[in-house]
């Protein structure tokens, strides 16, 4: 038998550990994020919430892995950015914009090493 669960009440218990990018955040991501398209370079992005981290994966093909993902996480009293690729941080500030610069120079794939 299932539970029923009062999504209100739920939300309101889970209310401080939940981050999630902003309307101007997110604006700032779609910015990049469509730059890139129109080069013909990205496909398809996700946006999901893990626990305490707000994450906006980027794809070079739907059905990949994510070739970059940027995360929101709380650091002391307000709140950190991270440009990630794989389990590699390439980018790490606590303001979107200075993260995001990483994407105005032109990036490459290198392969991993064993």
């Amino acid at each position: 038998m299932s539970n029923l669960i009062d999504l209100s009440d739920y939300r309101r218990r889970n209310k401080k550990q939940r981050i999630r990018f902003d309307r101007n955040e997110l604006r700032t991501l779609l910015n990049v994020y469509s730059m890139r398209v129109a080069q013909g370079e990205w496909k398809d992005y996700a946006v999901d919430q893990h626990g305490p981290v707000a994450i906006f994966s980027i794809f070079r093909h739907s059905y990949e892995t994510p070739v970059f993902a940027v995360a929101k996480r709380t650091s002391g009293k307000g709140f950190e950015y991270l440009v990630l690729s794989g389990r590699r941080i390439l980018a790490k500030s606590k303001s979107l914009t200075d993260v995001l610069s990483i994407f105005d120079k032109p990036l490459h794939l290198v392969p991993q090493r064993g």
